[in-house]
């Protein structure tokens, strides 16, 4: 019997098969207690299986090696080395008396609580990674086997509950068509793999697991989100129809990774990758980016059981800039604090941590932190061009408070005969209503903007874009939001600046004519859809564009709005 279903699309792509489902591993943990006798005993246990978990891990980067999952493995491996998790599980050991798998379920537990707290999609992602590491751990613990996706024979769609890192980057790709997950999002790392593996997947389809059976003939849509449960003949005529002419479009969009952005009639832009790690970068220069629009800092202090040295910050920033060969890197300086939390640092807890004490407002009142990263940054930046990004800024008191620290920390390593670029560029995010307000004041003392459409459009709406309820009330087409856009873009035009964005917004394929239009110079999103983002824009006429953005700036709903450019597309 025919069935549909729609979940979360993470990995375009059509495929067409039979289910496999992978059952749960059995992971629950003993829940007897053990007594002092016993405490040493479980401690060796818990020694002894990250010692074989890393082993493993070693064995998966090296046979790896070059890849994109040979960085996530090591990112798993850094989990393992942080001291952080094994203080939690040893502890609870000890002081609580609880068996080596209950310690392990319940540090892993209270990790993962502290990530999903924080109002950061791609930081809460991160919490897939650390499971995926203490499963690992578990498994040996358990002396239990998971399935071997490598080993897979037959073309299948994979379909799960979850699927872990781990088990993305060991799929068979010439065997394994695509997965269905019930959970999971779009910037997960299983969904990141997807994409760079050019996997179709669709993930937070919720119950679709128990519902389908082993051998279900399975049609899925990755770039919508839908599944077919049983198909009629002439849906599979059309999607097998539609399969072939995505193969033929992914040849052609690789053509485009060498080609300059320029539309049809000269006008030259850059399209650049937003990226939380080196990783990231390494995925955006397969895609022929123009260099790196966001590069988030502060996973670095999130992965990191106390706050960064600057050597550590200085060797992360340094192999970023170093990826991109002479193109240019935006580094954002540290935004944390408030809703985003360090398992380290206690910040007093706040009734509206978005208009809290975070990013730049955490910075200027702890200088001793934030020089430390100023002055890796600097050091950093004669091994590429890189530029520095404040973030959450509300005033202009605020970007001189900011570089007056920054040319201590000049002063400080020209004492030290340590060499850094003097021509060094300074920007800021234009995330608030007050620098949108002020952005014509504000563009004669900086170097550049970069707009952050998620929390511009939060706060120009006054929307909580995690709140569910009022969730059809986020929108970036808001009439309100496109004016704002545009205001910054002519502002920075006027004062001979330039304007990016880093926000989603920028990878849209229907907002990108209209952003044309608008005049914006950078273009920063996701690596996965640099190249779509560059055939649009190659496709595209600028003069025309700018026409389009005079009449959309006329519509006064984001309804209107976005049916005018649906129209287009």
């Amino acid at each position: 019997m025919a069935m549909s279903w729609q979940g979360v699309a993470v990995s375009d792509g059509t495929a067409i098969g039979k289910v496999l489902k992978l059952e749960i591993l059995d992971l629950d943990p003993k829940l007897d207690k053990i007594d002092d006798s016993q405490v040493e005993v479980e401690k060796q246990k818990f020694s002894e299986a990250v010692k074989q978990a890393a082993l493993d891990l070693r064995q998966l980067v090296e046979a790896k090696k070059g890849t994109e999952s040979a960085e996530i493995f090591g990112a798993h491996l850094s989990i393992l080395d942080d001291p952080f998790l094994e203080e939690m599980v040893l502890e609870n050991i000890k002081n609580n008396h609880n068996n080596v798998e209950m310690a392990l379920s319940l540090g892993t537990k209270d990790i993962a609580e502290q990530f999903l707290a924080i109002d950061d999609e791609y930081i809460r992602e991160r919490v897939a990674d650390i499971r995926d590491v203490s499963d690992r751990i578990m498994r040996i613990l358990k002396g239990v086997t998971e399935v071997n996706l490598s080993k897979i024979q037959e073309e299948v769609i994979i379909v799960a509950k979850d699927l872990t890192p781990s088990q993305t980057a060991t799929m068979n790709v010439e065997k394994i068509l695509g997965f269905i997950t019930d959970l999971g999002g779009r910037t997960s790392h299983t969904a990141i793999m997807a994409r760079s593996m050019e996997i179709p997947a669709i993930v937070g389809c919720n119950e679709f697991f128990d519902k389908v059976l082993v051998g279900d003939l399975v049609v899925m849509d990755g770039a919508k989100g839908s599944i077919i449960v049983n198909p009629s003949e002439a849906e599979i005529s059309t999607y097998t129809a539609k399969r072939e002419a995505e193969q033929i479009e992914k040849v052609r969009l690789k053509e485009l990774k060498d080609v300059e952005p320029k539309t049809t009639d000269g006008h030259l832009v850059e399209v650049c990758a937003n990226a939380g790690g080196v990783a990231d970068i390494k995925r955006a220069v397969l895609n022929g980016v123009d260099g790196v629009g966001l590069f988030r800092t502060e996973f670095l202090y999130m992965d990191s059981p106390d706050f960064p040295t600057e050597e550590e910050q200085f060797q992360v920033y340094k192999e970023a800039a170093e990826t991109l060969e002479g193109k240019a890197i935006i580094i954002r300086t540290l935004d944390i604090g408030g809703d985003k939390s360090l398992t380290y640092y206690e910040f007093e807890e706040e009734l509206n941590p978005f208009l809290g004490y975070r990013a730049i407002r955490l910075c200027l009142d702890r200088p001793d932190i934030f020089k430390v990263q100023l002055r890796a940054i600097l050091r950093a930046s004669i091994f590429g061009k890189i530029r520095i990004m404040y973030p959450m800024v509300i005033s202009l008191e605020e970007i001189e408070a900011c570089n007056e620290i920054l040319d201590t920390c000049k002063k400080e390593l020209d004492s030290e005969g340590i060499s850094y670029d003097t021509k060094i560029e300074v920007g800021i995010m234009i995330e608030t209503p007050a620098t949108v307000l002020m952005a014509d004041v504000l563009a004669n003392y900086v170097d550049f903007f970069s707009i952050g459409t998620n929390d511009l459009t939060q706060y120009t709406l006054a929307v909580d874009r995690g709140n569910e309820k009022i969730q059809k009330l986020y929108n970036s087409y808001h009439p309100a939001v496109l004016r704002s856009i545009n205001h910054v873009i002519k502002a920075s035009h006027d004062a001979g600046k330039w304007t990016g964005m880093c926000g989603e917004f920028a990878g849209d394929p229907k907002a990108i004519p209209v952003l044309l239009g608008m005049g914006l110079d950078e273009f920063s999103m996701s690596s996965s859809s640099v190249l779509r983002a560059k055939e649009i824009i190659l496709n595209s006429n600028y003069a025309e564009c700018k026409k389009l953005w005079d009449e959309v700036s006329g519509l006064t709903t984001a309804d209107g709005v976005e049916h005018r450019l649906e129209n287009i597309m």
